[in-house]
């Protein structure tokens, strides 16, 4: 392991002198509101203009949009870099989606394609998913969803372009990112070539729980949980068809926690997928996100409570872990499950992989090579060393387990070689 910098779960407090003289002078510029003053029909007028595009679908569902702006106008309490970042990824996911409605007109059998089937990458934050996505990015029959993609799944319209515009508008895009919080990257690495989380897909829907995860908007989250998500996960599929008719692919490879939520819903969009579970100790893996959450905020907001974000992130994660374990014991369900422990992952990457490959005929020579040479561009602690602990979030080894008792059971299960129930 490279440890370079250390990176505590505190240290979200401290912030770039730039960035703090910048929204101190912004915050006392003329004309400056206090709240951020998002506004949707404002929005969708800067989405049309910038793209030149007017379309949003037949289908297009406001709701949701109405729902997060009021609750980061009312609730997030964004500093005026926050507001300007909030205000700019907005238009973003609107234009992707006028993007999107203009490709699919033009090219209706987009929508006839059916999806390459999906390996998804799911278990708590935290947990080696990442480490698992990039590895199996090395295999090139797998088609990833690289971070540029995911922020601009849509192409633009410019033609004559050599070099896809999207790549540069995300090079930007995590270049900001180093500078606005320097030590991000030693908690979770956001390459813009690299493999990203097709939650990202979801937000162009403004169903999804990125915004939880990067501003306090509780009443947003409170009604998201109590919504139906098919909406969200069938533009989700219409998607993954725009970017596999861009670029071919022999199988999908998919990852985020937010699925242990929805699989039903992944079942009918997604075409039944086989999912890779990776499992760690929630006593390990629960306070890493909670710093990385802590960390998220701060980039929107001075007033990043971590309470807040412990009391939100405990149940919501007991309630996503819950909902992936009944759809796993439900039925014929548990054939469709790889097993992947962090320690197992962490030791033996190999090991794992030969375990999700059996399927495909084992692993070649070639492809061992590509596996450990992937392996070893992205060490453990390539950015620094993140540091935290459970006391810093007022939290006990007993009060995790006993909130998250089901699972908890099933990883002593795994742990121990005991084959499920």
């Amino acid at each position: 392991m490279k440890h370079g910098k250390i990176i505590t779960s505190r240290a979200f407090k401290k912030h770039p002198l730039w960035f703090r003289t910048l929204n101190y002078i912004w915050a006392r510029s003329p004309g400056f509101r206090r709240d951020p003053g998002l506004d949707k029909d404002e929005l969708i007028k800067s989405a049309r203009a910038a793209t030149g595009l007017h379309d949003l679908g037949s289908d297009f569902w406001d709701e949701p949009l109405d729902r997060l702006i009021r609750s980061l106008n009312q609730e997030a309490n964004l500093h005026p870099i926050g507001s300007f970042i909030s205000r700019k990824r907005l238009i973003n996911l609107l234009g992707v989606r006028l993007r999107a409605e203009y490709w699919f007109r033009k090219h209706p059998h987009i929508l006839e394609q059916e999806l390459f089937p999906p390996l998804v990458i799911v278990g708590l934050q935290r947990t080696g998913t990442t480490k698992l996505h990039r590895l199996l990015t090395a295999d090139p029959d797998n088609r990833v969803l690289r971070s540029w993609e995911a922020i601009n799944p849509a192409p633009y319209l410019h033609d004559g372009v050599r070099r896809d515009p999207r790549v540069q508008v995300a090079h930007v895009s995590e270049r900001a990112l180093r500078l606005i919080t320097p030590g991000f990257f030693a908690i979770h690495p956001v390459e813009h070539t690299a493999p990203e989380e097709d939650i990202l897909l979801l937000d162009v829907t403004f169903l999804s729980t990125t915004p939880e995860a990067t501003a306090h908007v509780p009443s947003y989250a409170a009604w998201l949980e109590e919504t139906d998500q098919s909406y969200a996960y069938e533009y989700g599929s219409r998607l993954l068809k725009l970017l596999q008719w861009q670029q071919p692919g022999r199988r999908w490879i998919l990852k985020s926690p937010h699925h242990m939520e929805f699989m039903p819903l992944m079942d009918t969009y997604y075409h039944k997928p086989h999912y890779l579970w990776t499992h760690r100790d929630p006593a390990e893996c629960i306070p890493s996100f909670l710093s990385m959450v802590c960390h998220s905020r701060a980039i929107f907001s001075y007033h990043v409570e971590v309470k807040d974000v412990t009391d939100h992130w405990i149940r919501k994660t007991s309630y996503m872990l819950n909902k992936g374990l009944a759809f796993r014991q439900a039925g014929a369900h548990a054939d469709r499950f790889t097993d992947i422990m962090y320690d197992d992952l962490v030791e033996n990457p190999l090991g794992q992989l030969e375990k999700i490959y059996r399927s495909y005929g084992g692993i070649s020579d070639f492809l061992k090579k590509q596996f450990m040479e992937t392996d070893a561009a992205n060490p453990q602690g390539k950015y620094g060393l993140h540091e935290y602990s459970l006391s810093d979030f007022g939290l006990s080894e007993k009060e995790l387990s006993d909130k998250n008792s089901d699972y908890c059971r099933l990883y002593r299960q795994l742990k121990t070689g005991h084959k499920e129930g």
